[in-house]
C-alpha cells in the first residue's frame, strides 16, 4: 500500500490533493504545522514509523514574499532547513519525496521558457529560501525524489489571486492590473492530479527536476480580464506598470517555465490555462 505523508494539506495544493485523495487507491495522512513539525527529526520519524509511510508529498512552504523579505529565519526554517531534514529522513528510510517548488528561483530576466537547467538568480528572500531547499535536496539525493517548480498558483481554496480579482470585481467599477509580468497560471487541481498521476512512476537515483504549470502565456492583466469575463463582472481592467505597484518583494517579469521534459516522461498532457480558470470557477460557484 501507498502511504503518503502530505505536509502542508491546509495550503492550496495540500487542499486540492486531498479533494482528489478518493478517486486514488492511496493511503493518505494530511498534517499541517500544529500536528506535525517538519523541521524536527525525532516527530517526523515517530510519524513515519507509526504509520508506516513510503511516500511524502511537500506542499508546506512559506509563501508570503512581501512578509518573507522581513521574516527570513521563519522563510527559511520551512522553505530550507525542512526541506534539508525532510530530504534526510526520506534517504535513511528509503521514502519517496515529492517537493514543490518555485518560479521565483529565477530572476525573471528570461527571453524564453525557463528549462529545468537554466541558471537560477532568486530576487528577493522567498526565492531565495526556496532554490536553499532545492539545493539541499539535490545535495542529500535520496533516490526516487523529485523537485516540481511551478508558478502562479490558484485554488478554490485558499487566498489567491483568482479570488482576489472577484471579491475586487463586486466592489469596485475600475482596477489597474500590471501587464508588464508575463507567466503561466497553475490550477493546484491540475498539479495535485498530476503528481498523484506520476507517483508510481517515480523512479530515479538521483533527485530530478520538473517544470509544471497550466499552458499558455499571458500577464496578470490578462488573467484579470478574464476572471472577470467568465463571471460576468463589470469592472473595468487598466493596465498598470510594476512601478506603479510597489511590493516589498520583487516579482519576476518573465516567469514562463518549459514543461517538455515532465511531459515527455511521464506522457502528460496539461490543460490549457483558461479552460483550468473556467473549471476552478465552476467549483466555485462563479462562472456565469
Amino acid at each position: 500500500m501507498i502511504n503518503i505523508l502530505v505536509t502542508g494539506s491546509n495550503g492550496q495544493l495540500g487542499s486540492e490533493i486531498r479533494a482528489l485523495s478518493p478517486d486514488y487507491n492511496y493511503n493518505f495522512f494530511f498534517t499541517d504545522r500544529e500536528s506535525l513539525d517538519i523541521s524536527n527529526t525525532d516527530i517526523v520519524n515517530e510519524f513515519i514509523e507509526t504509520n508506516s509511510i513510503n511516500t511524502i508529498i511537500n506542499c508546506a512552504a512559506y509563501t508570503a514574499v512581501d512578509k518573507a523579505e522581513s521574516d527570513i529565519e521563519n522563510a527559511d526554517m520551512i522553505n530550507h532547513l525542512a526541506v534539508k531534514n525532510l530530504a534526510e529522513i526520506a534517504k535513511e528510510n528509503d521514502i519517496k519525496l515529492i517537493h514543490i517548488s518555485t518560479d521565483y528561483v529565477f530572476d525573471g530576466k528570461n527571453f524564453k521558457p525557463y528549462t529545468e537547467d537554466d541558471v537560477t538568480n532568486p530576487n528577493g528572500v522567498y526565492g531565495s529560501t526556496k532554490l536553499e531547499g532545492e539545493k539541499a535536496l539535490l545535495q542529500v539525493r535520496p533516490k526516487n525524489s523529485i523537485i516540481i517548480r511551478t508558478s502562479w498558483v490558484y485554488s478554490s481554496f485558499g487566498a489567491n489571486f483568482v479570488k482576489t480579482m472577484l471579491r475586487l470585481g463586486k466592489e469596485k467599477e475600475k482596477l489597474g492590473v500590471i501587464f508588464d509580468q508575463v507567466g503561466t497560471p497553475t490550477y493546484a487541481r491540475d498539479l495535485a492530479k498530476a503528481i498523484l498521476d506520476i507517483l508510481p512512476n517515480i523512479k530515479n537515483e538521483k533527485t530530478e527536476i520538473y517544470n509544471y504549470s497550466n499552458e499558455g502565456i499571458l500577464s496578470w492583466y490578462d488573467f484579470a480580464k478574464e476572471i472577470m469575463r467568465m463571471a460576468k463582472l463589470d469592472c473595468q481592467i487598466n493596465p498598470i506598470e510594476t512601478y506603479e505597484y510597489p511590493t516589498p518583494a520583487q516579482r519576476p517579469h518573465y516567469s514562463l517555465l518549459n514543461k517538455a521534459k515532465i511531459k515527455k516522461e511521464f506522457g502528460m498532457t496539461i490543460p490549457f490555462w483558461k479552460d483550468s480558470l473556467d473549471e476552478c470557477l465552476k467549483t466555485m460557484g462563479e462562472r456565469k
